[in-house]
């Protein structure tokens, strides 16, 4: 269990601080029944343990004993806990407190779904942007107005060699005035692009890097964030692909990851049967599965995919 927000108008700070750093690991007023406003007073009934008791020392100490709580449990394991508290200047909580606590806990319980689903994919999106980044696969967010608002490691790399792209006023310039341009349109008419736009941009001294530039589709209400994604590799550089992160990506087999990047290197499927020393039916069988699980309908366009981590 971790504490979450802790609210005390005209409260002691001090206070606050103790209970989070060292009383609320050994808070006893917990286990209550599920979805169920229950009284601390209710909770004390047979409790006589000394967990208890230096409980009751810091209520004492922080003002008063008077709490209503409310446990939620998931399907998931996941479990919230809400209290309300009130100190010994104030009348004791009553039956019409209770009765209103108790009627905003399906509320409670909406926000803690909201809340716990906002961390499951706040989790997955820290993996699969790990993943992306071992893929040598770069990304930059630009907004409308064509600022740059968030970047991965992979294209802060790109940016800082300066190489055919860089960083300038918190703009992306682009070595080539005809894709600065296309930016620039695609920026301009985001709401019209039909799919993404693909183009190879040209260095002075490293390899062509390969965008792929994607709309970022938003609710209304959201308008004014980030607009347009680009996505960006070096089809040249063999050391990018790494099967462990093509396997966590895509949720591929071993195998089947190990195959997928001897295909993208260039080897023909028969090549890479024979380096990997499997029989020619085995390894359509695993190209089969990796389609399946990629979306990839061809050899080729499989290729594209782990080179760009784009469907």
């Amino acid at each position: 269990s971790i504490p979450g927000a802790m609210v005390t108008p005209g409260g002691d700070p001090k206070t606050n601080e103790d209970y989070l750093t060292t009383y609320f690991a050994s808070d006893p007023f917990q286990g209550l029944p599920e979805g169920e406003v229950t009284s601390f007073k209710e909770f004390l009934q047979g409790q006589t343990s000394q967990e208890i008791s230096d409980y009751m020392s810091f209520l004492d100490a922080a003002g008063g004993d008077q709490v209503l709580g409310v446990d939620l449990r998931f399907p998931s394991g996941f479990e919230a806990r809400c209290r309300v508290t009130r100190d010994r200047s104030l009348p004791d909580f009553s039956a019409d407190d209770r009765d209103r606590f108790q009627s905003v806990v399906p509320h409670l319980r909406n926000a803690a779904r909201l809340f716990e689903r906002l961390q499951i994919e706040g989790a997955e999106h820290g993996v699969y942007r790990g993943a992306v980044e071992q893929l040598g696969v770069g990304t930059i967010i630009l907004d409308q107005t064509g600022s740059v608002t968030r970047t991965n490691a992979v294209a802060d790399q790109l940016l800082d060699a300066g190489d055919g792209i860089r960083l300038d006023g918190g703009k992306l310039i682009l070595g080539d005035r005809r894709f600065q341009k296309i930016i620039e349109s695609l920026l301009t008419h985001i709401g019209d692009i039909p799919a993404p736009v693909r183009f190879k941009l040209s260095r002075a001294k490293g390899h062509d890097l390969a965008v792929v530039a994607r709309p970022i589709h938003i609710p209304a209400i959201l308008r004014g964030g980030a607009n347009l994604a680009l996505f960006i590799t070096v089809p040249g550089d063999d050391t990018q692909l790494d099967p462990a992160a093509i396997r966590d990506l895509f949720q591929l087999t071993r195998m089947e990851a190990t195959l997928a990047v001897s295909l993208a290197h260039g080897r023909s499927l028969v090549e890479a049967a024979d380096i990997l020393g499997i029989a020619h039916n085995t390894a359509r069988a695993h190209l089969r599965s990796i389609f399946a699980k990629t979306g990839a309908r061809r050899q080729s366009q499989l290729v594209h995919l782990l080179r760009s981590g784009l469907q």
